[in-house]
């Protein structure tokens, strides 16, 4: 069983398009990049057990920290992760996997 931060292929595939690619950082235009579903797991990794995002683990090759903080905020601005949501909202609803009987709504957001 594989560590519950740790993206599978299928869920990868389904959230690469949602992902923009890392930009070329031009202070070291010939450093390596991580690819990208390394920092997915390591801000996985980070929410996952609510450590503080300068405590994950070298050893699981999320690369520094500052990096997967950056690309949360960047993914959180350009509305990623709400994106997300609402596409895996939609494809367990299509498959009838939803169980609504714990839900809540938040009157801040809808109009009564």
């Amino acid at each position: 069983m594989a560590a519950p931060w740790i993206v599978d292929d299928e869920l990868r595939d389904f959230v690469k398009p949602l992902i923009s690619a890392p930009h070329q950082n031009f202070h070291h235009p010939d450093r390596k990049r991580l690819p990208t579903h390394r920092r997915l797991h390591g801000i996985m990794f980070v929410l996952h057990t609510d450590i503080e995002w300068a405590a994950p683990p070298v050893k699981f090759g999320f690369g520094p920290d500052s990096t997967c903080r950056r690309r949360m905020a960047e993914w959180v601005e350009a509305g990623v992760w709400q994106c997300l949501y609402e596409v895996v909202l939609a494809e367990l609803h299509a498959v009838n996997r939803t169980d609504w009987s714990r839900t809540a709504i938040d009157s801040s957001h809808m109009r009564h």
